[in-house]
């Protein structure tokens, strides 16, 4: 079997998108057994290029069938739209639709088995909603675009991977919208994951809601005993390996040290923080539940440097190399298929 050709989108052509694309395939991701295919706009890459200082070359395509994947050179699915005047850094309505425009071709592809993989650069969500595009970002997005009913966000970092039951939504819509069945079907999503990704019996470290999980019912209104213990049950009632409710001021240590494969955090900033603390850079944001298999950076468009041949690069790459890592390879039976 031909290795898996990974559809980069190239993001929000005003940011740090094309930068650490051009980089990452010139670079570091280049002895990675792939084929990339960027979805995106030929001539901002050709930008990016010269900015960053890298020795890439571009080629426009208008079909995977077309791309030649040669050697110091990248092809570039041209979707086109980005005037050759746009300037980086600024909030851009065009740019917000060019960034719709590649995740729902890259989408399409992955669908259509023509790519094993989405991996996606940032795109700016106050720039995709001035192209009309309401989306709280590239998680829901992709779930609407695949028909997707529900999904995860799994953020992946050096020793430790978080799992969150919600995300984009306020802390109290957060604790409102957590039930046992919502919190067991997250879980799941995670624990198959790892497995799929060669991880023998996941460890599964569950969080609390409320501070010190609860501690016995002093604070909160018994959440952790409504909403999180009945999930645990059943998963554990299925062989898998579920402790919790914990704390979330200690899990993250305990799991960084080695005692957990997953953390599964209850709303957004519980499981960020802690990922985030150990470095933007290093971060990759993964999409649990689609039909397709969906990596990112872990980073924002980065305005303030987005043109300027300083952004970094490495998020891309370990990005790039989740994804190939989870993409069946081309000739599978399960091609385009993601975990459940």
């Amino acid at each position: 079997m031909s290795e898996p050709v990974i559809a980069i989108t190239m993001g929000d052509a005003a940011g740090v998108g094309p930068e650490v694309i051009v980089k990452a395939l010139a670079g570091a991701a280049a002895s990675l057994p792939f084929r990339p295919l960027v979805v995106g706009d030929a001539a901002r890459l050709a930008k990016a290029v010269e900015v960053s200082g890298v020795e890439l070359g571009i080629d426009p395509v208008d079909s995977v069938a077309e791309a030649a994947w040669r050697p110091g050179r990248v092809d570039c699915l041209d979707i086109g739209g980005i005037p050759a005047d746009l300037p980086f850094g600024r909030l851009s309505a065009v740019a917000g639709e060019g960034a719709y425009r590649y995740v729902a071709a890259a989408t399409r592809l992955a669908s259509e088995r023509q790519v094993d993989a989405i991996c996606t650069a940032p795109l700016n969500k106050e720039a995709l909603h001035a192209a009309g595009h309401r989306y709280p970002g590239h998680t829901e997005l992709l779930a609407e675009l695949t028909g997707t009913p529900e999904v995860s966000m799994l953020l992946s970092a050096p020793k430790l991977r978080v799992i969150h039951v919600t995300t984009h939504i306020g802390l109290v819509d957060a604790v409102a919208k957590i039930e046992p069945g919502l919190v067991e079907r997250t879980i799941r999503r995670g624990h198959a994951t790892l497995t799929a990704s060669g991880v023998a019996a996941p460890r599964v470290a569950v969080c609390g809601i409320n501070p010190h999980a609860g501690e016995n019912g002093l604070f909160g209104h018994g959440e952790e005993e409504t909403k999180v213990v009945p999930a645990i049950a059943a998963v554990r009632a299925d062989g898998i390996d579920a402790q919790g409710p914990l704390p979330a001021d200690t899990v993250f240590f305990r799991a960084v040290r080695g005692d957990f494969d997953l953390v599964v955090a209850m709303y957004h900033d519980q499981g960020h923080g802690p990922v985030k603390v150990l470095g933007l850079d290093a971060g990759v944001n993964i999409t649990v539940g689609l039909p397709v298999i969906r990596t990112s950076v872990d980073h924002g468009t980065a305005f303030d440097i987005a043109g300027t041949g300083r952004a970094d690069e490495a998020s891309m790459v370990e990005a790039l190399r989740q994804a190939v890592e989870l993409a069946p390879r081309r000739g599978s039976a399960a091609v385009g298929g993601g975990p459940a």
